[in-house]
């Protein structure tokens, strides 16, 4: 019987010892798609407690307590409950999380920057706040420190085309912090046309752009300005949440229109709303390769599912789940839009729905090319997929349809300083998965070869891709 959680934690032989140990472990990381804050980073906040580092926003636990049976005002936090009420409810909940990657993460979390080896549970609960709060009082604990005790060399963080950046330009200035750590362009909010946050939307471009927008024309100048002001602060990758996949048929004169009836304040249908959105998806496709951007989409999510608690919590707080939307048809034809006048950028897809991994990454295969290794990506496992069946089921997929050797590896997608120790997890799924096939006869016991191969993916693919 193996220890819980030892050196060789995941690694069941001994080549993907060798290769986590010898070849992964020391790589650097990059984190290229992730919701940390800037202004967090660059005031590099402290934490008050266990608490405020581990369940302030992370909706991943939030939704374990929540199927634990927790009251809401322990979850989410309310009126009177103290930040330890909050942790001993979760220290509740994850005996009752084995086989839920929060057991894991939970575990190495505090193990990798705490040295607390304690099993968690509520016996134990007391003594761990006791040591976690030691450490936070001390030196060397606050969000930048994490950053740098995790090996990261490069953040992406997410952020809408109306945002200053100011914290990002501010962060280059920074005379003893060399991480760098670079926007991404998101403008899902342009991009959704009929939420009723749309005009208050347009109104914050046309300030930040400097300009008025009173047509369609004017938001696409309005877009490129803040494209070329991203670029000029770091940036080199643009990222969608398409929760379905868009593509109909359009011009831009009924692009046009359809912007009109918005601005307007007019209904707009979903056949409407799909042309728009395929209009200026392509329009900034195109930009996006012009200033050697690389462009993701996220796709297939099903958000705010519960409307009672949307209305109490908002967005982002646990009540999402997995959509089944068609991905095959619309895909391939707005990536062929693009790669009809050579203007597809280099793309990473991911989507929610795992049953997508053979259709995208049979789909990638269809726009290789141009000189470039892995073009296009078959995202890594996101959201509810990064689990050990889901980071192995998708880096199944892309070796069975692609390159695996060429893909860019690992990312957080988190809003916490703790969740870097994904990374670990991940990297070792990728040795042992490595040293199953070397085991098996499938694979040579060349550890040039393979050693190699999960140092790039571990991190140098990710760093020549994303041109950093």
């Amino acid at each position: 019987m193996k220890p819980f959680l030892d050196e060789d934690f995941l690694l069941k032989n001994e080549t993907a010892k060798r290769l986590y140990h010898d070849y992964a472990k020391e790589m650097p990381i990059i984190d290229y798609h992730c919701h940390l804050s800037p202004q967090e980073i660059y005031e590099n906040k402290s934490f008050s407690s266990i608490t405020e580092a581990w369940l302030y926003g992370d909706h991943y636990k939030w939704r374990a307590m929540r199927a634990n049976g927790v009251s809401e005002e322990l979850v989410t936090g309310g009126e009177g409950v103290s930040d330890y009420d909050r942790f001993l409810a979760y220290a509740k909940t994850v005996p009752n999380a084995i086989g839920n990657p929060l057991y894991h993460w939970s575990h190495l979390e505090l193990q990798r920057f705490f040295d607390v080896n304690q099993v968690i549970n509520e016996k134990n609960a007391p003594v761990i706040w006791e040591l976690v709060e030691a450490k936070l009082e001390s030196d060397g604990f606050k969000a930048r420190d994490l950053i740098v005790k995790s090996n990261v060399k490069v953040i992406c963080t997410t952020d809408d085309p109306t945002d200053s950046l100011e914290y990002h330009q501010k962060i280059k200035e920074l005379p003893d912090f060399d991480v760098k750590v670079l926007p991404s362009f998101r403008p899902d909010k342009g991009l959704e046309i009929n939420r009723p946050t749309f005009r208050d939307w347009v109104s914050k471009l046309e300030e930040a752009s400097e300009s008025t927008i009173g047509d369609y024309d004017a938001l696409l100048a309005a877009l490129e300005a803040r494209v070329r002001f991203f670029h000029e602060t770091g940036c080199v990758v643009s990222d969608h949440a398409l929760d379905y996949v868009p593509y109909a048929e359009t011009t831009k004169e009924e692009a046009a229109a359809i912007f009109a009836k918005a601005l307007g304040g007019e209904e707009v249908t979903l056949e409407e709303e799909k042309k728009y959105k395929t209009y200026t998806l392509v329009f900034l496709g195109k930009l996006y390769a012009r200033h050697d951007w690389a462009m993701q989409f996220h796709i297939n999510a099903s958000r705010n599912n519960n409307s009672r608690m949307f209305d109490q919590l908002g967005p982002d707080t646990g009540f999402d789940s997995v959509n089944d939307g068609a991905v095959a048809i619309p895909m391939t034809r707005l990536l062929d839009a693009l790669a009809a006048d050579d203007s597809l950028p280099r793309t990473i897809l991911y989507s929610l729905n795992a049953q997508d991994n053979e259709i995208l990454a049979a789909i990638t295969g269809s726009f290789q090319g141009g000189g470039t290794a892995g073009k296009i990506q078959l995202g890594s496992a996101w959201w509810f997929n990064d689990t050990k069946d889901g980071m192995l089921s998708q880096m199944k997929s892309l070796a069975n349809f692609g390159l695996l050797s060429q893909f860019v590896g690992m990312l957080t997608d988190s809003r916490s300083f703790l969740s870097y120790t994904r990374h670990e997890y991940f990297r070792r799924i990728l040795c042992n998965l490595l040293g199953e096939w070397v085991e098996d006869g499938e694979a040579p016991d060349d550890m040039e070869l393979l050693g190699s191969m999960v140092q790039n993916i571990s991190y140098n693919n990710a760093k020549h891709y994303f041109r950093f």
